[in-house]
């Protein structure tokens, strides 16, 4: 028997965490429609390969992390060179060497732009992430969707149907809003009539403890450990509000359309910010970028107080009770004095 020709392999480098995995779908899914003869691997972290899979846009992760979001070495590609290599990690000659190192048959980088092209890409800092990336494919005729960010339902049942998911964590400080202004949110939104739980990463149950003693919310409703993604996947998903800092469970919430509220600091949502909805609200303060991986609280992010997170809760919650249908577009932004 003749064995089936070989499918040529594309390897894609974004080993970056969960927000930047769910910003990076639209572009994804342009690879993957533009290659669909391809075996598609996406070399990320191997927590998030769940994760990855359920985008529907790879066939197999390659697993690759290196500490303080570096760029990882790819030791672990088995076999020949990748036919094609596409670097979706950033815009320095680390990533790019890190995908030139396995000798790929074609490789697309910022770092290295194809001399041939009529356009080359363009790095604008001012550039949404989302957009960035389906401009990058752009200019190698690789057509994406910056709108094209939804996840398919999640299989699993959710742990809290209907409830509000306050998640407090973050990666960085300086995305990290106080634990008791968390609590004192909580508290309001429980005294309004809406359930309330708490979610952590694996590494913040100090934290969610912190602010469920604050808040008087029983430990019954604090999900701790850190949720495999399935579960997590379900609980946003059928979630009435997602109430977070700049992290990925808010671009979960947007993956899952469902309605919520983010509360960003050192990085504007100009940038990392959901689409323009009626069912997402980015409270921000501008002024000048911050460090989104700081060891303190941005500035910016503290100048948000609890009535106004409180107040952009209840408003969508009302939203939520009418059944308004949920739609996608640009982010919602409310205006702030400098």
């Amino acid at each position: 028997m003749t064995a089936p020709p070989r499918r040529p392999r594309l390897l894609v480098l974004r080993a970056l965490g969960l927000g930047d995995l769910l910003a990076g779908v639209p572009a994804l899914r342009g690879v993957r429609r533009a290659f669909p003869e391809h075996h598609i691997v996406l070399a990320i972290p191997p927590a998030l390969a769940e994760a990855a899979l359920a985008t529907g846009a790879v066939d197999e992760i390659l697993p690759a992390e290196a500490p303080n979001r570096a760029v990882p070495a790819l030791d672990g590609w088995p076999g020949p060179p990748p036919d094609l290599a596409i670097d979706l990690h950033g815009n320095g000659p680390e990533s790019r060497d890190a995908l030139a190192a396995l000798a790929p048959g074609r490789l697309l980088a910022h770092a290295q732009p194809d001399p041939t092209l009529p356009r080359p890409p363009v790095w604008r800092p001012d550039q949404h992430e989302r957009e960035r990336w389906c401009d990058f494919l752009a200019a190698y005729g690789i057509a994406a969707d910056p709108a094209d960010l939804r996840l398919p339902p999640p299989d699993a049942p959710s742990p809290a149907p209907g409830a509000v998911v306050v998640h407090p964590g973050a990666e960085a400080a300086s995305r990290r809003w106080p634990a008791e202004r968390f609590a004192d949110l909580v508290r309001r939104l429980r005294t309004a009539g809406h359930p309330v739980v708490l979610t952590g990463g694996p590494r913040e149950d100090a934290l969610v403890l912190e602010v469920a003693a604050h808040a008087g919310l029983p430990e019954r409703n604090v999900l701790r450990g850190g949720l495999p993604f399935g579960a997590l996947s379900a609980l946003v998903a059928h979630a009435a509000l997602v109430v977070s800092g700049d992290t990925g469970l808010a671009h979960l919430a947007v993956a899952h359309a469902t309605p919520s509220v983010t509360l960003f600091g050192p990085v504007s949502p100009h940038l990392w910010g959901p689409p323009r909805s009626g069912h997402h609200i980015a409270l921000w303060k501008p002024g000048p970028p911050g460090d989104p991986h700081g060891d303190v609280a941005d500035p910016r992010l503290l100048r948000i107080d609890t009535d106004e997170a409180t107040t952009a809760a209840l408003s969508l919650l009302r939203l939520v009770r009418t059944g308004a249908p949920r739609k996608e577009g640009d982010a919602r932004v409310p205006a702030a004095p400098a």
